[in-house]
């Protein structure tokens, strides 16, 4: 059984050695996708404490956590596609390395100016761009711009519902001033995530929770970017569909 441990302030989730090699077994030579996603979510980790570390231990030159957390996650994504199980090498060993090398590429190319449109910025834009009417749509513009500003309104709580643990170190849980109605709020969306379909409720975890992007969910998910934007919106409106229902 998965079980949820911290190390050194590192959330990893423990995976009995013979529930890991069934799972490489399956994602290398079944060519299960389902696999892939939690390989990565068992070494996300790994990539997110590398990132941290590396974040802290270089002048940033305006580049955010979630610049090289990004960077980190497509480390571990190349790791997991050429990782070869049955050369007896540890996946831990053979994917520190390439994280650390996607995060030292990637911070290089990534110039002081280009680092202030960050990851925060382009995940808003593409959150955005997720919940925009489709082309040939001609909505009411008003009722557009709500329903626009009320799915964007519901990232913000995904992003600080008190569930998610952010390699910062930052405590997102809500505080002792914040209302009781809030939090009643962040109960409800909780308990609506639950009841989403599997792949929806996984890429608003991968996305908000984990700060996945868009790209790097679809190739961990065997899907196109568009299908995993389609997804996005699609859960955001059942969330906020069931939240209006329920007040």
């Amino acid at each position: 059984m998965r079980r949820a441990a911290r190390r050194g302030g590192l959330d990893l989730v423990i995976i009995p050695p013979r529930v890991e090699a069934s799972l490489w077994r399956r994602y290398r030579f079944e060519k299960e996708v389902r696999c892939r996603e939690q390989i990565f979510t068992r070494y996300r980790g790994l990539a997110r404490s590398i990132a941290l570390r590396q974040l802290r231990s270089r002048a940033r030159n305006g580049m955010e956590l979630g610049d090289m957390e990004q960077f980190a996650y497509e480390g571990l994504l190349v790791a997991i596609d050429r990782y070869d199980p049955l050369r007896g090498a540890p996946f831990g060993a053979f994917a520190r390395r390439r994280i650390l090398g996607s995060i030292l590429d990637g911070a290089s190319r990534m110039s002081e100016l280009g680092a202030q449109f960050g990851y925060r910025r382009r995940a808003e834009a593409e959150r955005a761009r997720s919940l925009a009417p489709a082309q040939g749509e001609i909505p009411d513009p008003l009722r557009a711009l709500a329903d626009l500003a009320a799915g964007l309104a519901i990232g913000l709580m995904l992003e600080g519902t008190g569930t998610i643990d952010r390699a910062d170190g930052a405590d997102h849980r809500p505080n002792a001033y914040e209302s009781l109605a809030w939090r009643e709020l962040n109960a409800l969306l909780a308990a609506e995530i639950a009841r989403l379909p599997d792949r929806e409720a996984a890429i608003l975890r991968h996305h908000y929770e984990n700060g996945v992007s868009f790209t790097q969910i679809a190739q961990m998910l065997g899907l196109s970017k568009g299908r995993v934007s389609q997804l996005h919106a699609s859960a955001i409106k059942r969330l906020r569909t069931r939240i209006g229902h329920a007040r």
